[in-house]
This record gives C-alpha cells, structure tokens and sequence, in this order.
C-alpha cells in the first residue's frame, strides 16, 4: 500500500493528493464512489485532519472529487476536452463517443448593432439571425449557444428546424457555407441566474466564456458566444518553444 513518506521534500498534503490520484486512475475509486472519510485517510497514513482536508481541497477545487453536503466526498465525472478547433458541438461530441442534443431557446431575426456588425463585418442595421440553444451530451446539459448569423447568408434559415441538428451541417448543405477558419477567445466568469439554471450550476456558478468568430471562404458566417460549464470543462493546448536561432 501506498504510503506518506515523513522524510520527504515534498509536502504531506501533497503526497496524499498524488496517492488518491493514483487510486482514482487505477479505477480503486470508480466514478461517483465516495473516498473514504478524513477520518479514515488520517487513521491510515498518520496525518492530521487538516493535512487530509488539504489535499482532499486540492483535489475538489481541480474538479477531481466532488463534495456532497452530509452525505460525503466522491469521485467526480473527468472532464471533456475543450476543441480548440474549428469543430461544431455536434461533431465534437459525436467523436467522443457521446449523444448530441439540443433545444431551441430564442430563434428571431435582429438589426445589427455597430459592435455586432464591426465583428460579423457588415453594416449597422443589417438583419442577422440570432439563435440560442441550449446542448446536452447524453442528456446532460452542457453549454449555452448563442450563434449570429447574417441573414443575407442564409436568408430562410429561420424555416429550419435545430432540435438535435448540427447547425455547421445545416450551413454547408443549405448554404454551402463551410467553416474553414476561425478566431477564439475565451474567458472566465459567472454564470448568471437564467443560465445556471439551465445548465443545472449553482447561482454564481462557474462557466467558460467563449466567443467565436467563424469565417467561410474568407467571410464571416457566424459570430457565436457560448456559455460551457466550467464543472464539466477543461483546456488542453500543446506548448512550443522559441524557435532557435541557428
């Protein structure tokens, strides 16, 4: 059995966090089983409660383990991988493994503001679709879309049905539209009240904030601003170097 190893560099909590890891990822401790109680990790590697709580903190606070009020600490769901690419959500959940889903929120038709057409790139009061969604994979809800799109792109879209559709798929085959470039920013935040109860988080909730804008043929078709739970969300990116010099 693993166990803490009081002459080491490395601090205690710190141990703890990486031996619960390890039982975490050799499935000891399967998803949504409860770990065992600070009492019991103190009994078993000899360390005081509030080294215990650290490392279980730690562990909370990096969306590893989840705390249920009186009832314990357990083993949350891993999270997804947010595609930092130009994929739709439907595709993006399609190639995990997952179901797609979707509900229309608010589909109507709306004049431009100067910020909106600077970043869609067309005139103040041009008309623009506006479509917000709520998505689910497997059932569960996941983001918030709000995608806008120039109505003279795709003039009868609003005739069109998304419940369950990828709204990318509906552009290229209808439109022929078809996203080859983009550009993403993404931002910390809260979730406010209507959105944290549509996406089942607490009020005040933590979410990722993204805001893309998407571009075909040298266009841009579609400036979308989504709402991810932060709870069910991670990014992953590769680092290089400086390039050096010869």
């Amino acid at each position: 059995m693993a166990h803490i190893d009081p002459d080491s560099p490395v601090p205690k909590y710190f141990q703890l966090r990486e031996i619960l890891l390890d039982l975490i990822d050799s499935d000891e401790f399967g998803i949504g089983a409860a770990i065992p109680s600070e009492r019991e990790l103190c009994q078993r590697f000899g360390l005081s409660r509030m080294t215990v709580r650290q490392a279980v903190d730690h562990l909370v606070s990096e969306g590893r383990l989840h705390r249920v009020p009186g009832k314990g600490t357990f083993v949350a769901r891993p999270k997804i991988e947010l595609a930092l690419q130009l994929t739709s959500f439907t595709d993006d959940m399609r190639a995990r493994g997952m179901i797609p889903g979707s509900r229309d929120l608010d589909r109507r038709v709306v004049r431009a503001s100067a910020h909106l057409a600077k970043e869609l790139g067309i005139q103040p009061g041009e008309e623009v679709h506006f479509i917000e969604r709520l998505r689910t994979a497997d059932g569960e809800p996941l983001s918030i879309e709000r995608a806008h799109i120039p109505v003279k792109l795709a003039p009868d879209l609003a005739d069109y049905d998304l419940s369950d559709k990828s709204l990318y798929e509906l552009l290229e085959r209808r439109y022929g539209l078809v996203m080859d470039a983009g550009e993403l920013t993404i931002d910390g935040g809260l979730a406010d009240p209507s959105d944290a109860d549509l996406l089942k988080l607490p009020r005040g909730g933590a979410v990722l904030l993204l805001q893309r804008r998407s571009f075909s043929g040298g266009v841009c078709a579609e400036l979308g601003v989504s709402t991810y739970r932060a709870d069910r969300y991670q990014l992953r990116t590769l680092l290089e170097g400086p390039a050096r010099r010869g």
